[in-house]
């Protein structure tokens, strides 16, 4: 994984195993690699994983089952949806709005391009 340098890496790292739970790959209840393993996957040190993992639990994401390692929540997903919905329009969406403005792009403009990348898929 390669990291930027807009947010400290153990959030990057929650990020992506929020990305995971979206995508499915995790479902309510399974269990997710091990923070060592997680470490070594992402070529971290092992305490920066730990953050990860403490942030994750903090906001009940994932849990830890003593002794077999953590799990995701039952409704983290919709959990993580929510969340991230909220920043997009809060934070994200304004600076959006405010550059199309800039660039004179309108929403057909923007229909359009997203109906291109559709096609592609």
């Amino acid at each position: 994984m390669t990291f930027s340098n807009d947010k400290p890496i153990y959030i990057q790292m929650a990020d992506r195993l929020c990305d995971e739970i979206l995508s499915g790959k995790y479902q309510d209840d399974d269990r997710i690699p091990s923070v060592r393993e997680y470490a070594v996957l992402l070529e971290v040190n092992t305490n920066t994983a730990v953050k990860a993992y403490e942030q994750l639990a903090r906001e009940e994401i994932i849990y830890n089952k003593r002794g077999l390692g953590y799990f995701v929540t039952k409704g983290a997903k919709k959990q993580i949806l929510k969340t991230r919905r909220k920043e997009f329009l809060k934070e994200r969406l304004p600076e959006l709005f405010r550059q199309m403005r800039l660039l004179d792009i309108t929403f057909e403009d923007v229909a359009e391009a997203y109906k291109g990348l559709q096609d592609v898929k």
